[in-house]
């Protein structure tokens, strides 16, 4: 690394702890205040650094923003990997990753159940919105306004005599997801299969995907899938800490 580089570099991380004179700075990368000041100037003209008042240095607002970009690019899929793999190899059940953007939702990762009788679904195929749990998860976390916006183009079809019918039953099940921090699919897309699912979150604790297991019925009960639900909780924490998000 350049002596330059080195020291620009220092003077970033100093700063991360809060405003520093000249004189501090320079006394940091022990050099000249002219060596010093050079560097903050540079730093200075690509938003790296702004000066605070006359005499103090702060960091500028290049870092927070390649900090929210590099947090935004990491890859959910990729990060979320080992612990959805884990989950599927221990249990042997079929796990799905989804992600909502504009007004949809779509798987974008699957794992096999090792099961012989298995489910049909594909990486890109949308999720019904009003009878998959993967689907409730990601509509619990949009604001009211974009949550309204989504309500008002959504459709209710029945598909099983469980389906949730209209956006009465449909906001207060949101609640329940809300209160919960998981949401069911108790045979409302199809009725051989239900589901369990649970929100992954990002940095800020934003739910930025989320991740279901979904079982034939005939493989296991209902109450039999709800114990499953510590395992699914752990998986989508251990997922979401890769993702950058702080338990508290």
């Amino acid at each position: 690394m350049s002596q330059s580089l080195d020291r620009a570099l220092t003077l970033v991380s100093q700063l991360a702890t809060g405003p520093k004179t000249l004189d501090e700075l320079s006394g940091v990368i022990g050099v000249h205040k002219s060596t010093t000041l050079r560097l903050l100037r540079t730093l200075e003209s690509h938003r790296f650094v702004q000066r605070d008042g006359v005499h103090h240095y702060r960091l500028g607002t290049a870092l927070f923003d390649l900090a929210n970009r590099a947090l935004e690019e990491r890859d959910v899929r990729r990060s979320a990997e080992p612990a959805l793999r884990d989950l599927n190899s221990r249990l042997g059940y079929t796990i799905h990753l989804a992600s909502y953007e504009d007004g949809e939702v779509i798987y974008i990762d699957k794992y096999e159940s090792t099961h012989q009788m298995r489910m049909y679904s594909r990486i890109g195929r949308r999720a019904p919105l009003h009878c998959t749990a993967v689907a409730k998860i990601l509509l619990a976390d949009l604001s009211s306004v974009a949550l309204q916006k989504v309500l008002a183009t959504m459709e209710f079809p029945r598909l099983t005599a469980n389906t949730i019918i209209g956006p009465t039953a449909y906001m207060a099940e949101l609640e329940r997801v809300r209160a919960n921090g998981y949401a069911v699919d108790n045979a409302e897309h199809e009725d051989f299969i239900h589901c369990i699912a649970a929100p992954i979150k990002g940095s800020r604790g934003e739910v930025i995907a989320a991740v279901s297991m979904s079982v034939p019925k005939v493989l296991l009960d209902f109450d039999g899938l709800l114990a499953h639900l510590p395992d699914l909780l752990a998986t989508a924490e251990a997922a979401s800490v890769e993702c950058g998000y702080v338990p508290r």
